[in-house]
C-alpha cells in the first residue's frame, strides 16, 4: 500500500475531528450548564427545577445537595438513574476533575458534576439534539506544510503553577512542566504546554488572526512527538476549543505568555455570526 501524502493525513485528521464533537455523549450534544447553589438542587423538566432537563423526562426526578464541598445525589422513591452504569437512587458524586468522574444517565441523557475554580456545577448531553446532524461542517485554511515547524521540549527546573483564563470568568491553575522552543521566518518563540498525563503536549495559543478568522480567544494544538522522539508544532491541526460549538462547554484559554505576534493562516477558522 502507497504511503500517504501529508495533505492526505492531514485530511482525514481533519474528518475526524468534525466526526468527534457529533458523537454521542460529544460537544454538540451538550444541552445544558447550570451552576449549583448552597443546599437542594431540583432535577428534572419542571421549568422550576435548578437543573433543567428535557421535556420528555419526568418533571422531577430529585435533587442534588451541594453542601460546599461534596455533592449527592437523591432521587424520588419510583426513580432509578445509574451512577458509572450501576443503577442507584443515592450517591456522592464525584467531580469532572476526579479521577473517576461519576456520570449520571437515564434514558439518553447524561449528566456530570463539574468543578471550575471555586464554582460547582453541573453539565447536561441529550443525545437527541438535532445540532449533532445539523450543525455546519467545520472549516480550515488551506493546507500549508510551511507551518508544520520542528521544535524541542524544554522543562522548566521545576514546573510551575500558571494560571489559565476560562469563559466562566474564573482562572483555572494547571502544571506548567515546560515549554516548547521553534524559529518560525527566522524569529524564535516558546509556548508553554501542558503534559497530559499520556505524555500529549498540549498547547493553547493566541495569534492575530483571532481578530478576524479564527476563534476570539484562540485556538488549541496538540504537538507531534515521533518515533524517533523529534517534535513538530503542525499548525495545520490548529483547533478551534468547544466554545466555538457549544455554549456550555467551559473552555480554558492561552495564557498571556502564549501570545503569538504572526498569523497563523493555518489550521481550524471561525465564522462569527
Amino acid at each position: 500500500m502507497a504511503q500517504k501524502t501529508y495533505r492526505q493525513v492531514i485530511t482525514e485528521w481533519r474528518k475526524e475531528r468534525d466526526a468527534t464533537i457529533r458523537k454521542e455523549n460529544g460537544w454538540l450534544s451538550l444541552a445544558g450548564l447550570s451552576w449549583l447553589k448552597l443546599g437542594k438542587n431540583q432535577i428534572g423538566s419542571d421549568p422550576k427545577c435548578e437543573i433543567q432537563l428535557p421535556e420528555r423526562i419526568p418533571a422531577n426526578i430529585g435533587y442534588l445537595e451541594y453542601n460546599g464541598k461534596s455533592v449527592s445525589l437523591r432521587t424520588l422513591p419510583d426513580i432509578k438513574v445509574n451512577v458509572n452504569d450501576k443503577p442507584t437512587d443515592f450517591a456522592i458524586l464525584q467531580p469532572d476533575i476526579s479521577d473517576e468522574p461519576s456520570f449520571v444517565t437515564l434514558q439518553d441523557i447524561r449528566f456530570v458534576v463539574i468543578q471550575r475554580g471555586n464554582k460547582i456545577g453541573v453539565r447536561m448531553w441529550d443525545n437527541q439534539r438535532e445540532l449533532r446532524r445539523s450543525f455546519p461542517a467545520r472549516t480550515w485554511y488551506d493546507i500549508d506544510e510551511s507551518f508544520r515547524v520542528p521544535a524541542t521540549y524544554i522543562p522548566y527546573d521545576r514546573p510551575k503553577k500558571a494560571y489559565f483564563p476560562d469563559i466562566s470568568g474564573e482562572k483555572s491553575e494547571f502544571p506548567v512542566e515546560g515549554y516548547l522552543s521553534f524559529e518560525f521566518n527566522k524569529n524564535h518563540y516558546q509556548l508553554d504546554i501542558n503534559k497530559e498525563d499520556d505524555g500529549t503536549l498540549f498547547i493553547r495559543f493566541w495569534d492575530p488572526t483571532s481578530k478576524d478568522e479564527t476563534y476570539p480567544t484562540g485556538r488549541y494544538l496538540i504537538a507531534d512527538v515521533e518515533d524517533d522522539g523529534k517534535i513538530f508544532i503542525d499548525f495545520n491541526k490548529a483547533y478551534c476549543p468547544p466554545c466555538a460549538f457549544t455554549d456550555f462547554a467551559t473552555c480554558v484559554f492561552a495564557p498571556e505568555q502564549n501570545h503569538l505576534d504572526f498569523r497563523v493562516t493555518a489550521g481550524e477558522t471561525y465564522k462569527r455570526n
